[in-house]
């Protein structure tokens, strides 16, 4: 199994900045695909918020484009979300997710733990 560990959350006010880290692990052989942070507010669906694949093409949600740039590094299987320009709306948890394989081949998705983010008015 592949672990992924963000950090980076917290918070902070309107207009400020954050960047998210997470990365993957295992004691087996694996590699990444496609990898992703989505969000899940209070009392609302878990919501995809950017992808990158493993040759570097991105997706945004409209909600975040112009203001959040996803990431990764394949050598330290790791991708990072730089948000600028929080808004309030922008509170929640965010998780990161990765499509890897197995040295069979075997595709798995994989989520992290989670890490809250919180932007004050």
């Amino acid at each position: 199994q592949v672990q992924l560990v963000e950090s980076g959350g917290g918070l902070v006010q309107a207009g400020g900045s954050l960047r998210l880290s997470c990365t993957a692990s295992s004691r087996s052989l694996f590699r990444i695909s496609d990898m992703a942070w989505y969000r899940q507010a209070p009392g609302k669906q878990r919501e995809l918020v950017a992808t990158v694949t493993k040759i570097d093409s991105t997706y945004y949600a409209e909600s975040v484009k112009g203001r959040f740039t996803i990431s990764r590094n394949n050598a330290n299987s790791a991708v990072y979300l730089q948000m600028n320009s929080l808004k309030p709306e922008d509170t929640a948890v965010y998780y990161c997710n990765a499509i890897w394989s197995d040295v069979r081949g075997q595709r798995y998705d994989n989520w992290g733990q989670g890490t809250q983010v919180t932007v004050s008015s």
